[in-house]
């Protein structure tokens, strides 16, 4: 893991008068909002030269300057694990998640996640920009959510990964089976997200503390109760088909947390999948796309419901 201290400047734009320090700083790094507050309260922001509180609104012409500190020392354990590599190199590696793998130890759990097992597999040679308990991680998959996903070696990988992601360059597609049947063939879903205010483990779409999400889908085959779907993310948020789905009066087939409490098939999972993954490479710039097929109990319920 990349131990070397980080300094970043950002000029503030006519068009960034009084954001937050703290968004901006989460805009423009892509880290969470949490990481960006502790670099802040450590006094490793300045703007001007000088300290501010996460609450600073910034203006045109100042100069933001982020220092990112080296990494702590990692006490998340490595653990042999069968992990589905689809792809590896010096730079990268992308992986076939199954449901029910975590993908980053949380405080309180830090056993039995896809890091464990990447530090196992790849030694300490995972980028270091996500701090101790994401090393890699650059974009995320829930815990019930299978399919494909990328984890940078390099700190080099993971910023041109996390460019691509956020400028809408790199592909994200999943199938998803959802309640009900949606009439129209495909549809595009501009809606903010943000954290429900009562029930902090959900999203909502909302306008307080949200973030701009968007996501595009087409319908692949329509059942009596259910639709197959196939969707695409232009953005990243937290539960982002989910909590979209669920906006929309179709949550996913198997998501308690969204949908129906009962469960549906006899399943222990949601029916969402990474299926399929594009990008160029960091290094080489060359195209890369990988599919991932659907999971067998995905495809069980499938052949069910054509029968």
């Amino acid at each position: 893991m990349s131990t070397e201290n980080r300094e970043f400047l950002f000029p503030v734009a006519e068009t960034e008068l009084d954001i937050r320090i703290d968004n901006f700083i989460t805009e423009k790094l892509d880290i969470s909002r949490t990481n960006v507050q502790k670099l802040i309260k450590n006094q490793n922001v300045t703007v001007n030269g000088k300290k501010v509180k996460s609450n600073y609104k910034v203006k045109p012409d100042e100069i933001v300057e982020v220092r990112m500190p080296e990494p702590e020392m990692l006490d998340v354990a490595p653990e042999k694990m069968e992990l589905d590599i689809v792809f590896e190199d010096d730079h990268l590696i992308v992986i076939n998640k199954p449901a029910g793998l975590v993908v980053h130890p949380a405080p309180g759990n830090y056993s039995g996640t896809l890091v464990n097992g990447l530090l196992y597999h790849c030694g300490h040679n995972l980028s270091g920009i996500n701090g101790v308990i994401r090393p890699g991680i650059v974009h995320r998959l829930d815990k019930d959510t299978s399919g494909l996903i990328v984890v940078a070696k390099s700190d080099l990988a993971h910023n041109d990964l996390a460019l691509q992601i956020k400028e809408k360059q790199a592909k994200r597609g999943y199938m998803a089976l959802v309640h009900g049947v949606i009439k129209e063939p495909a549809g595009r879903i501009d809606a903010p997200i943000g954290r429900d205010t009562v029930d902090r483990k959900r999203m909502d779409v909302t306008d307080k503390n949200s973030k701009a999400a968007v996501t595009k889908y087409k319908v692949i085959e329509r059942f009596n109760q259910y639709t197959l779907i196939e969707a695409w993310l232009e953005t990243g948020r937290t539960h982002q088909i989910r909590a979209h789905f669920k906006y929309l009066s179709h949550p996913v087939v198997g998501d308690p947390l969204y949908g129906p409490q009962k469960a549906h098939f006899d399943l222990n999972r949601q029916l969402l999948h990474a299926k399929v993954l594009a990008f160029k490479h960091p290094i080489t710039k060359e195209k890369m796309e990988f599919s991932s097929p659907l999971p067998s109990v995905f495809v069980k319920v499938i052949n069910k419901l054509q029968d």
